[in-house]
């Protein structure tokens, strides 16, 4: 058995290219649209895995979008996708500066939940050891679900 890639759906796949490519910094690896069954696959990769995902075919996480619309509830159902960033801090900071919510943040200089357009936790972990503590994220409150 081999593991082969994690499928969200999405809403608004121009938004969500925004969200984890520009934002979370995910590497676009191949796309597949089809004309036929009306929908468009985007398989992304994390920068670090991005030239084994492009030369093997490794794991990846795959953005589906259906070109009729849907609306997709649950997302707290499906779980999380999770990823390991060299700054947890910054990366809080960049995603909050753009607008994105961070619904757990770093209080512990290690883990930090914010949500996708379509409404997926995502985890962001601190490579190695946590951070030290500090302000504005020692004190700052969760919001919302993650």
């Amino acid at each position: 058995m081999k593991y082969l890639h994690t499928m969200v759906r999405v809403s608004d796949l121009d938004a969500s290219l925004h969200f984890y490519t520009d934002l979370l910094g995910l590497k676009e690896i191949r796309r597949y649209d089809s004309e036929q069954g009306r929908f468009t696959l985007v398989f992304l990769a994390a920068p670090e895995d991005a030239e084994n995902a492009e030369a093997n075919n490794t794991p990846c996480v795959e953005l589906t979008y259906n070109w009729d619309p849907e609306t997709y509830t649950g997302g707290r159902n499906f779980g999380h996708l999770a990823y390991a960033v060299d700054d947890i801090y910054a990366t809080c900071q960049h995603l909050m500066d753009n607008g994105v919510t961070i619904n757990r943040p770093p209080r512990d200089g290690h883990m930090a939940f914010i949500r996708s357009p379509d409404n997926i936790s995502v985890e962001l972990l601190q490579k190695g050891d946590a951070k030290p503590a500090m302000e504005p994220w020692a004190s700052m409150e969760n919001s919302g679900e993650w």
